[in-house]
């Protein structure tokens, strides 16, 4: 059927609207200029040198004579009919605007098929604005062993200023340069459709210096080289083609190559399924990028490009990759499943990564590093088998309002000398760490929500220097903040609330600043410094924590000025194990233990601190006469002096209250051990005695004098 200019279908009769379908068909046939080998004498009476009455139609034995026919003859909108047969060394340089169709039975393409060794076997140029060419095959078969070169010589060649329709061909090259469709030079405007262009020895299509085009609804497949090539300021539009199982990368735009690509599906290509180099700039939008046997986008050497609403996932490296200065967008795309990470970013590439949703990849689903500087904003990063975002080797970036959660490792992970900036994000429901520091990583983490994570909400160490400043932490399994082993930062005006354990940990020889934030609710205690930890703690609140306010342990030694500690379910300050302090200006109040506390041996430094109003239960309950547990329970550690009973082989690990010692224990050999933090095992249930202070035994526990140890990340770092 011929319905319009330009368009041609094969159909069952039963499947089209014409009243007389086999009547509309001959009409075409009648008169179209047919190309038959071997059939001309069925039209042409050669004894009177006319056609059969009844065979008023035209026929040649090859496309080039029926094609010089139609020029010459300047028919008016010329059809050629292609029957079956295999054209070869036919010269079709098309630049008028014919209509050649194969026709043939059954799967006409299979039956009508044109074929060159030398140059480009079709080619339009201008002059064929509205030509067509539809349902035949199309092969350019060099001779092998000919030295003529072949890198422009196509199967199917499109030059400049013409616009011809192809539909429906088979097209292949053999040649192991240039490639099978050309489309070249300012003015190429050709529809392409619904074609195969399939196993060539090259390129599959080339569109380059200017052209322009559009290309829709074909297969690409298994060419030697790249399925589609745009370069040199092309801009063609190209949608829902199938390009798969290329022998290298699946479309690849380069040399400020252009273009629309849109509802492609893309998948299977050795090398990735979308390559950007060079000054390219394409805009891909609803594609399907996928199975790729490297990496699904590979953004490159300058290049830029729009990345919008597509499904990028399963490929064996990185579903998107920024190199090399390269500033793409990457906007609202899912990118998923990787056996890799899901965007990488590295060698100082660049990018807008916003509004993605990326999840379920095996490495980070983002990586930042080498220099680069993305903006990365208002994606979702979750459930990933590794870490949320990994920045390292000076990577930097502005990451703000992302939702990361639920990963395995950690949300956030900064070290070797990067210097993001974090902020108004949501890190959370982590199966480690909150935001990782560590190795020298450095930056800015600000304004974000960081809540329940496995681990601490923020972890610090080894040389690490963030500013952490006006974040809501709170909800750590093991911790609001964690410095330790040499780690520094600046913290202030945080919020740090209603974690498991302490709300800052300082340990091991860290020594970070702490101003003006609020340590509160905490279901231990507020800040716990141990193991040589340091730290300026200045103008801080530390309020309703369930433990001590401030606990100072194990030669540690921080500096105290003009805090507020207070309204704590424990002691305010504590000190103990050989550690010491300075403290100044602090103002220590309600506080239900005491206000300051300090170990035997323990003598800190003091400078007008106001210590008032506390409870001093500890003290008040001595006096009483009672059991210091019915105070503690097994989860609180009063100070005051405790001993153990030789005649009840109570072990390094027991401690017994003095009440207790006069009670329970009279008349039994005992040992004072010092003035300290403990629970009464006697009045825990621990000892073969029971308790003559204290009523029905609890759980079987060792006395603790330190809060628990908090869980430090084993992250390993993945390159």
């Amino acid at each position: 059927m011929h319905p319009e200019p330009r368009v041609f279908r094969f159909v069952q009769p039963h499947e089209n609207e014409y009243e007389n379908p086999w009547k509309e068909s001959f009409k075409h046939l009648y008169k179209g200029i047919h190309v038959r080998p071997g059939f001309q004498e069925m039209y042409m009476d050669h004894s009177r040198g006319r056609r059969l009455r009844g065979r008023d139609m035209t026929c040649f034995e090859t496309i080039e004579q029926a094609y010089s026919f139609v020029d010459a003859e300047e028919i008016e909108s010329p059809l050629i009919l292609v029957h079956s047969g295999l054209y070869q060394g036919e010269y079709l340089f098309v630049d008028t605007n014919v209509s050649i169709i194969g026709a043939a039975p059954g799967n006409v393409i299979d039956h009508v098929v044109i074929e060159r060794e030398s140059e480009s076997t079709v080619m339009f140029v201008e002059g064929a604005k509205e030509a067509y060419l539809g349902y035949v095959t199309l092969r350019f078969s060099p001779d092998i062993t000919s030295t003529v070169p072949h890198h422009k010589h196509y199967a199917l060649e499109v030059t400049e200023n013409c616009s011809p329709v192809v539909d429906h061909l088979r097209i292949r090259s053999s040649s192991v340069v240039g490639a099978a469709v050309c489309v070249s030079g300012s003015g190429a405007d050709p529809v392409i459709k619904h074609c195969k262009i399939k196993d060539c020895e090259n390129v599959g299509l080339y569109v380059t210096d200017y052209a322009q085009g559009s290309y829709e609804d074909n297969e690409i497949s298994g060419n030697a080289l790249a399925g589609i090539w745009v370069k040199n300021h092309a801009n063609p539009i190209m949608r829902r083609n199938h390009i798969h199982h290329g022998r290298d990368v699946g479309i690849f735009t380069f040399d400020n190559g252009l273009g629309y690509f849109e509802a492609n599906d893309i998948h299977n290509n050795r090398i990735a399924g979308f390559e950007v180099k060079a000054g390219a700039n394409p805009t891909v939008v609803r594609c399907e990028i996928h199975h790729g046997q490297t990496g699904g986008v590979y953004v490159h050497e300058n290049g830029r490009g729009q990345f919008i609403e597509n499904k990028i996932h399963s490929n064996n490296f990185a579903g998107v990759w920024i190199t090399s200065n390269s500033d793409p967008t990457i906007r609202k795309n899912e990118i998923y499943n990787g056996h890799q990470g899901g965007v990488y970013i590295f060698g100082e590439g660049r990018g807008l990564i916003e509004h993605n949703n990326i999840y379920g990849n095996a490495l980070a689903g983002i990586q930042i590093r080498t220099n680069s500087n993305p903006i990365v904003r208002h994606n979702k990063i979750h459930h990933g088998q590794h870490g949320g975002i990994y920045v390292h080797e000076k990577g930097q970036g502005l990451i703000e309002e992302n939702e990361v959660y639920s990963n395995t490792l950690a949300g956030v992970w900064i070290t070797t000398g990067s210097t993001p900036v974090l902020r108004k994000n949501r890190i959370h429901s982590g199966k480690q760490v909150g935001v990782y520091f560590y190795d020298n990583g450095h930056g800015v983490l600000e304004d974000n929500d960081i809540f329940n994570h496995l681990y601490s909400g923020v972890q610090i160490r080894t040389g690490s220097n963030p500013l952490i400043r006006k974040n809501k932490i709170w909800g750590g399994q093991n911790g609001g903040i964690l410095v330790y082993n040499s780690g520094l930062g600046m913290i202030e005006c945080n919020e740090i609330f209603d974690n498991a354990m302490a709300g800052v940990w300082i340990k091991t020889d860290s020594n970070p600043v702490l101003r003006h934030n609020k340590i509160h609710d905490g279901r231990d205690g507020g800040i716990c410094i141990f193991n040589g930890g340091k730290g300026i703690l200045e103008e801080n609140d530390i309020f309703r924590n369930a433990q001590a306010g401030v606990l100072i342990s194990t030669n540690s030694h921080p500096v105290l000025r003009r805090n507020r500690i207070f309204d704590g379910n424990a002691a305010g300050v504590e000190i103990t194990n050989n550690a010491t302090a300075t403290l100044e200006g602090n103002k220590v109040f309600n506080n239900k233990f005491g206000g300051l506390c300090l170990a035997s041996g323990v003598n800190p430094k003091q400078k007008d601190n106001v210590i008032s109003g506390n409870h001093n239960m500890v003290q008040r309950a001595v006096s009483r006469g009672q059991c210091l547990y019915k105070i503690s329970s097994y989860t609180s550690f009063p100070m005051h002096d405790f001993y153990r009973c030789r005649t009840c082989n109570t072990t390094e690990r027991n401690a017994i209250c003095v009440n207790c010692i006069k009670s329970c224990h009279a008349g039994h050999e005992v040992e004072f051990i010092r003035h300290d933090r403990f629970f009464c095992d006697c009045g825990a249930g621990t000892l073969n005695n029971q308790c003559q202070l204290q009523g029905e035994p609890t759980q079987d526990t060792d006395t603790l004098y330190d809060s628990a140890a908090p869980m430090e990340t084993h992250t390993l770092r993945v390159n």
